[in-house]
């Protein structure tokens, strides 16, 4: 069996437009619509990306995930999707992550840098890595699918991505 080849993924910035083929990015930066409630006393930034778990009669869910930090350099090696819903997470303290996506398995995958208050929704059948947090352990609000089917498939990946830093590079 031969090794497979490593690549440095580069870290990119979370922005809408970036992100946009494999889901959206949940801030205050990305509603298009804000409402003013509570007698003037809050702000609602509304409807930042769709709840997607109908399919095969599933329903929607909320879960909290606690995350452990990985260490750079890390090696990204596997990367799962869900194919039968979206899947959301929304840090619950000031932390920065690292959200890595991939159009297929067979494609090289990229890799965002999360900042504090940015949350991502994942369309459905997105294929990703699952959470890195950085430096501490975090808490992440996590809105998916409950429900009857196979809504996981994980893979190997044909070769090893390294992201040495999560510092944002161009």
């Amino acid at each position: 069996m031969s090794v497979p080849d490593t690549q440095t993924l580069r870290v990119e910035a979370l922005t809408q437009d970036a992100f946009a083929p494999f889901g959206e990015v949940l801030d205050t930066a990305a509603a298009s619509t804000i409402y003013t409630i509570n007698d003037g006393t809050a702000q609602r930034f509304h409807a930042l990306a769709q709840v997607d778990t109908q399919s095969g009669g599933g329903a929607p869910i909320i879960s909290l995930f606690r995350a452990q930090p990985r260490e750079l350099p890390f090696a990204v090696r596997m990367l799962e999707r869900h194919p039968l819903g979206s899947q959301a997470f929304m840090p619950l303290a000031p932390h920065p992550y690292l959200v890595v996506v991939g159009s297929s398995p067979d494609a090289i995958p990229r890799a965002f840098l999360a900042l504090p208050g940015q949350g991502i929704n994942l369309h459905r059948g997105v294929w990703h890595h699952p959470l890195l947090a950085l430096a501490v352990t975090s808490d992440f609000l996590v809105i998916d699918r409950a429900g009857a089917g196979n809504n996981c498939d994980e893979v190997m990946l044909p070769a090893t991505y390294l992201i040495v830093s999560a510092a944002v590079t161009s």
